[in-house]
C-alpha cells in the first residue's frame, strides 16, 4: 500500500495494522480489523475502502464493489481514501471509476496540484486524450510548471494519432500543437530536452521536414544531448526526408571518419552515392560542396575512402571490422549495378579469405560472411572451405583420428567454417554414409571441445554447443529423406548437449520442435518452463507451446499454457497504461505512441486470437457435458453467437520463426513466401475454430421454449431470429472450409524448422469436418420440427433419421481412423504415429459436439413425448402411434453408447500395449551408439512412452465422462 507515509492524518495510526494486513497478503484479518474499527469510528472513509481491498482480494467482488460505491458517492477528498480507492479500482480493472473520483475531488480542492496531476493520469489510464489536454492546462493554470503545458501538447499529438480522419489530424490537431509549442518558444520558454524532442516530434508528423531540420541544427538542437548522435541521427533522417543528398552523404561520410566502425553510416553513405550518381550530381564551382562538408559523388572516390578506412584501421590498435565489411558491400552493390569490372576492388572470395584470417576466432565471423557469400562462384566453394581449413591450427592427437583444435580460437576458426559448410549447401549435396560421417566427426569435436569449457558456470554456454547442433541439423536430413532412426539420434544428441549446456536455448527449443513431431507432448512443458520466456516472448515463441498441447491430448496442461499465455495478454492493458504515465511523468513524449502501437500490435496478435478461441473450446470441451451446463460455461464466457471479436483485418503475426537457428542455403530456408503462406493457413484455421466455438455457443439460445408457430412476436428478437444465426454461421463455415480445402490443394511445405502447420489437414482427412459440420444442420432440422410439430412433418423427421443414421456412420469412420499402435517397434527402429493421437483428439471433441447438439434433441423430443403419453391416458387407449422419429433417437442413442464404449476399450487396450512395450537398445546400423549415449536413448524414449501414456489416459478419462452423459440421454 505505497505511499502513505508522508500523510498528515490523525487516523494514519488507527489503519497503520490494517495497511500491513494487507501488505502481508493476511486480508482476512484486515477485513476484522477495518470491522473494529469502523464500529469505533464510523465516518473512517479510508477503512471502509480499506475493508473492500480486503473483500476484493477474498474474491468477494460485489461486496467491494458496494463497499467503495458507498465511500465514493460521498466524494471523498482526504489522500488516504482516494488513493485506497485508486488501489481497489485497478485492482478491480475498473480505471474509468478513477477518473470520476478525482473529478469530485477537484471540484471540491479546485486548486490541488496533486488532485489535478492525479486526474491527468486518471484519464491517460483510459485514453481520454482531450480530457488529458484540458486536464493539463488547467494544471498549467495553477502551477505555471513547463512539464504540464508539454503534458497537453503531447495529449493534441495523441488526438491526432488516435483521429479516424487522417485529414483532421492534420488540418486541426497538429497544427494546433505546433502554435501551442511555437509560443514557448517566442517567450524563449523551453527549458528540456524532451520539449525539443516534442516540438522535432510534431514537426515530422506534419511533414514540415525543412522546418525540422532548422530546429535540430540550430539553437534548440543544442539541447539534445541524452542520446550519442542524436542530432546527427535527426539530421540524416530529415536530410533523406528531403532527398538532401549531397548533406546526407557528407554526413555520414564525416561521422565515418570519427568511428570507421559504425555499419548504419556506411549504408547511408552508399546509400546517398548511387542517388547522387544516378542523379549526375556535380558539386558547385565556387561554394563548398554541401552544409555539411565535402561530399563524394563518384565510385571512385568511395573506393579510395575505403581504402583510407581499411589503411586506418591496420593501425589501430583495436581490430575494427566495418571496413572491411564494407568494401563486400560495394563490390556487391557495384556487381547489382553491372558495373563490378571497371574498378578493380579485388576478389570477394580473396576479400572473404583475408577477413576471416583476420576475424576467424570471432563468433561473430559467420554472421558477418553469410550476407556476402552470394558473391561467391557455387563453383569454388569447395576450394573456398579448403582454403579457409588450411589457415586453421589444427594438431592430431594419439587418441583422435581427425585433426583437432589446440585452443578456443582454433576452435571457433572451425566451427565457422563449419557453418559457411552448411550454408553453402556442402553437406546437403552429400550421401547418406558420408552425412553419418560428418555427424560423428562433429560429435567427436563437440565432446573435445567441452575440455576449454569446464570452469564454464552453469550458465554459461560451451564453446563447442553449435558442433552438436550442426550434428542434428544433419540427422533432420537424413530423416527427412525416410532414415526413421535419425530423428531418435537428434533427441538423444540433444538430450546430451543440455545436459552439459543446460542454459542452451536453442538444444531446448529444438527438442521441444522434435519432440511435438513425435507426438510426445509432456517433456515440452517443463522445456519451456525452462526458457523462463519473458514478456513479449509469451506471444512471439509462445505458439510453439500452444499449437501441440491440445492436438496431443494433454488437456490440462493445454489448460495451463492457454492461461500462461491469456495472463501476459491482459496485463498488457494495464501495463501499457504503466508505461504511457510513467514516460508523461519523465518526459519521455516520443515514447508514448510507441506504447500505444505495441498495444495495439498485442491486442491484434493472432496467438491472441487463437489461444483465446481454443481456450474456450477446451474449457467447453472439459467442463460442459449436457446443455444446462453448456448453457451456464457458455454464460460464464459472456459467449454469444452474434458477436465476433476478432479482428479479422487487422491480425498481426507476431510469432518469430526464426528462433531456431538455420544454416540452410537460401533455396532451403524460411522465404517470405512461407511465412505469407502459414499466415494464410493459420487465419483460416482460426475462423473454422471461432465459427466452431460460435456455433456450439448458439445451441443454449434455442433450448427456449417456442412460441406457436404463426405468433408474430416469434420473429422479433425471439428464437427464430437465433436459428437465422445459427444457419448464417453454418453458411460462414462452410465458406470457411471451402477456403482451407482449396489451400491444401497446394500441398505447401514447410521447412523442417519452419512454421508448424496447423490441424487444419487433420480435421478434413479424418472426417471431424463432416461430422461436425452435419451436427450444425441437425440442429436446424430439429429446430424446424420443434417449431412445426409433430402432425405435419414426416418428412422433417424422415430427414432427422437419415442424418442421425448417416451420423453414427461418419463416427464410426473417424473411431476407425484412431486404429493403429501409437508406438510400434520395427526391425529395431522405433516408430511413433501423432496422427493416430491427433484423430483421438479431435474424435473427443467431435463426440462432445455430438452430445451437446443430442441434449438439443433430447429437450425438443422430451415434451413432444410427453404430451403424447397424455393424451394416450386421456383417451385410454392400449396403443397410440408413436412418430418415427422417437425411435431413430433412441436406436442412435444405443449406437453412440455402443461406439463411445469401443473406443474407450480401444484406448484401453492402448493403455496396456504402451505399459507392457518394452523399448530396446537401438542403433543406428551405421553408428554405433557410445556408451554415454545409450543413457540418453533410454532417457528419451522412456519420456516418449511416458507422454504416449499420459495423453491416452487424459482421453481416456474425458471419454468416460462422456459415455455416463450419453447413458442420460433417454426420452
Amino acid at each position: 500500500m505505497a505511499a502513505r507515509g508522508h500523510v498528515q492524518d490523525p487516523n494514519d495510526r488507527r489503519l497503520r495494522p490494517i495497511y500491513d494486513y494487507l501488505d502481508n497478503g493476511n486480508n482476512k484479518m484486515a477485513i476484522q480489523q477495518a470491522d473494529k474499527l469502523l464500529k469505533k469510528h464510523k465516518d473512517l472513509h479510508c477503512a471502509k475502502v480499506l475493508k473492500a481491498i480486503g473483500l476484493q482480494r477474498t474474491g468477494k467482488q460485489d461486496e467491494a464493489y458496494a463497499l467503495a460505491q458507498e465511500v465514493a458517492a460521498l466524494e471523498p477528498t482526504d489522500d488516504n481514501s482516494l488513493q485506497a480507492l485508486t488501489i481497489l479500482y485497478r485492482e478491480m480493472h475498473r480505471p474509468e471509476l478513477v477518473t470520476k473520483l478525482y473529478e469530485a475531488a477537484v471540484k471540491k480542492v479546485p486548486n490541488s496540484e496533486e488532485y489535478h496531476s492525479h486526474l491527468f493520469m486518471a484519464y491517460a489510464r483510459v485514453g481520454e486524450y482531450k480530457k488529458m489536454q484540458q486536464a493539463g492546462m488547467a494544471l498549467y493554470k495553477i502551477v505555471p510548471k513547463n512539464p504540464y503545458y508539454f503534458w497537453s501538447v503531447m495529449s493534441l499529438i495523441m488526438q491526432s494519432i488516435s483521429a479516424q480522419d487522417e485529414n483532421l489530424s492534420k488540418t486541426m490537431f497538429l497544427p494546433l500543437a505546433e502554435r501551442m509549442v511555437e509560443k514557448m518558444v517566442k517567450e524563449d520558454k523551453i527549458e528540456a530536452e524532451a520539449e525539443v524532442e516534442l516540438y522535432y516530434m510534431i514537426l515530422e508528423r506534419l511533414e514540415k521536414y525543412k522546418e525540422a531540420l532548422d530546429v535540430v541544427r540550430g539553437k534548440l538542437g543544442e539541447k539534445l544531448t541524452s542520446e550519442l548522435q542524436s542530432r546527427e541521427n535527426k539530421c540524416m533522417a530529415m536530410y533523406k526526408k528531403l532527398c538532401r543528398w549531397p548533406e546526407c552523404n557528407a554526413l555520414s561520410r564525416r561521422l565515418l571518419l570519427k568511428n570507421s566502425d559504425d555499419w548504419q553510416f556506411y549504408i547511408t553513405y552508399f546509400d546517398s552515392l548511387f542517388q547522387l550518381i544516378d542523379e549526375s550530381w556535380t558539386p558547385p564551382a565556387e561554394d563548398e560542396h554541401s552544409s555539411e562538408g565535402e561530399v563524394h559523388y563518384s565510385v571512385e572516390q568511395a573506393v579510395k575512402f575505403i581504402e583510407e578506412r581499411i589503411t586506418e584501421e591496420c593501425k589501430s590498435s583495436r581490430p575494427l571490422r566495418g571496413p572491411y565489411l564494407a568494401k563486400l558491400e560495394l563490390i556487391r552493390r557495384l556487381r547489382y549495378r553491372g558495373c563490378n569490372d571497371e574498378y578493380k576492388l579485388g576478389d570477394p572470395e580473396e576479400l572473404m579469405f583475408q577477413y576471416f584470417k583476420k576475424f576467424g576466432d570471432k563468433p561473430c565471423c559467420f554472421t558477418d560472411l553469410k550476407v556476402f557469400v552470394d558473391l561467391l562462384p557455387s563453383s569454388q566453394y569447395t576450394k573456398f572451405i579448403s582454403q579457409l581449413l588450411e589457415v586453421i591450427p589444427l594438431s592430431a592427437t594419439a587418441e583422435s583420428e581427425i585433426a583437432l583444435p589446440a585452443d578456443i580460437k582454433a576452435l571457433q576458426q572451425h566451427l565457422c567454417v563449419v557453418q559457411l559448410s552448411r550454408l553453402l549447401g556442402i553437406y546437403h549435396a552429400m550421401d547418406k554414409k558420408q552425412k553419418l560421417t560428418v555427424v560423428r566427426e562433429l560429435m567427436l569435436r563437440y565432446r573435445h571441445g567441452l575440455e576449454f569449457g569446464k570452469s564454464c558456470l552453469k550458465t554459461e554456454l560451451q564453446f563447442s554447443d553449435y558442433y552438436c547442433l550442426l550434428a542434428v541439423h544433419l540427422l533432420l536430413d537424413l530423416w527427412l529423406e525416410g532414415e526413421e532412426m535419425a530423428v531418435w539420434q537428434c533427441l538423444t544428441l540433444l538430450e546430451e548437449g543440455l545436459s552439459r549446456s543446460p542454459s542452451n536455448a536453442q538444444f531446448k527449443l529444438l527438442l521441444i520442435r522434435i519432440y511435438c513431431r513425435l507426438g510426445a507432448f509432456e517433456p515440452v512443458a517443463e522445456l519451456y518452463s525452462s526458457l523462463d520466456a519473458k514478456h513479449i516472448q509469451h506471444d512471439t515463441i509462445g505458439y510453439l507451446l500452444t499449437r501441440y498441447a491440445e492436438s496431443l491430448g494433454h488437456y490440462a496442461a493445454a489448460s495451463q499454457s492457454c492461461n500462461f499465455a491469456l495472463r501476459f495478454f491482459h496485463s498488457n492493458q494495464k501495463d501499457t497504461s504503466e508505461y504511457i504515465i510513467q514516460a508523461y511523468k519523465y518526459g519521455a513524449f516520443e515514447k508514448i505512441p510507441e506504447f500505444i502501437a505495441f498495444r495495439n500490435r498485442l491486442n491484434s496478435s493472432l496467438h491472441f486470437a487463437q489461444v483465446r478461441t481454443e481456450r474456450m473450446l477446451l474449457d467447453l470441451l472439459l467442463e460442459a457435458n449436457l446443455s444446462t451446463s453448456l448453457e451456464e460455461s457458455i454464460k460464464s464466457m459472456s459467449l454469444s453467437p452474434e458477436e465476433d471479436d476478432i479482428p479479422w483485418k487487422d491480425l498481426r503475426d507476431n510469432r518469430d520463426l526464426t528462433v531456431l537457428f538455420s544454416w540452410d542455403p537460401k533455396d532451403r530456408d524460411i522465404s517470405e513466401e512461407h511465412r505469407k503462406l502459414s499466415l494464410e493457413e493459420e487465419t483460416m484455421w482460426l475462423r473454422i475454430r471461432s465459427l466452431t466455438l460460435r456455433l456450439v455457443s448458439g445451441l443454449p439460445t434455442l433450448s427456449h421454449t417456442i412460441q406457436p408457430k404463426n405468433s408474430e412476436k416469434t420473429a422479433e428478437n425471439g428464437v427464430s431470429s437465433k436459428i437465422d444465426t445459427i444457419r448464417s454461421l453454418l453458411q460462414q463455415l462452410e465458406v470457411a472450409v471451402d477456403s482451407g480445402k482449396k489451400f491444401l490443394e497446394q500441398k505447401i511445405q514447410y521447412p523442417v524448422l519452419g512454421p508448424p502447420p496447423t490441424r487444419m489437414a487433420g480435421f478434413f482427412s479424418n472426417g471431424s469436418c463432416e461430422c461436425q459440420t452435419s451436427l450444425f444442420y441437425l440442429v436446424s432440422d430439429i429446430y424446424e420440427l420443434d417449431t412445426n410439430g409433430l402432425e405435419d412433418s414426416a418428412e422433417i423427421q424422415e430427414r432427422i433419421g437419415n442424418s442421425l443414421k448417416s451420423l453414427v456412420e461418419r463416427l464410426t469412420d473417424l473411431f476407425n481412423k484412431c486404429k493403429g499402435d501409437l508406438i510400434e517397434v520395427r526391425d529395431g527402429t522405433l516408430k511413433t504415429h501423432p496422427n493416430l493421437l491427433e484423430n483421438l483428439v479431435f474424435f473427443v471433441e467431435t463426440i462432445s459436439i455430438t452430445l451437446w447438439v443430442s441434449s438439443y434433441c433430447d429437450s425438443v423430443l422430451r415434451p413432444f413425448k410427453s404430451n403424447l403419453q397424455k393424451k394416450k391416458k386421456k383417451k385410454k387407449e392400449s396403443s397410440v402411434a408413436m412418430p418415427p422419429v422417437f425411435t431413430h433417437f433412441l436406436d442412435y442413442v444405443t449406437e453412440l453408447q455402443t461406439l463411445t464404449s469401443n473406443v474407450i476399450d480401444h484406448i484401453k487396450g492402448l493403455e496396456i500395449i504402451l505399459t507392457a512395450l518394452k523399448l530396446e537398445e537401438l542403433s543406428l546400423k551405421d553408428t554405433l551408439l557410445l556408451q554415454e549415449e545409450k543413457k540418453f536413448t533410454k532417457t528419451v524414449q522412456g519420456k516418449v512412452q511416458s507422454s504416449y501414456h499420459h495423453s491416452v489416459q487424459e482421453i481416456g478419462e474425458l471419454l468416460k465422462k462422456r459415455l455416463d452423459t450419453i447413458k442420460k440421454l433417454k426420452i
